[in-house]
């Protein structure tokens, strides 16, 4: 549990990321297949879910030790 309250922007960044992700395969996509991110909706979801992850742990706070 403390892991998920430690990491818990990172993870809605995932989420968010993956829902954004399968979005645009859905209504952008490609047409022709010959995409490699976007003509399957899993490489879109994993992408997106990455960059997601990605952005949102950039707000992260980090608490600094002090010795």
């Amino acid at each position: 549990m403390k892991y998920l309250n430690k990491h818990k922007i990172t993870i809605i960044g995932l989420i968010l990321g993956a829902l954004g992700g399968y979005l645009y395969y859905h209504f952008i996509g490609c047409v022709s297949g010959t995409c490699a991110i976007t003509s399957k909706p899993l490489n879109s979801t994993l992408y997106g879910a990455l960059m997601g992850g990605l952005l949102f742990n950039m707000f992260q706070k980090e608490k600094i030790k002090s010795e």
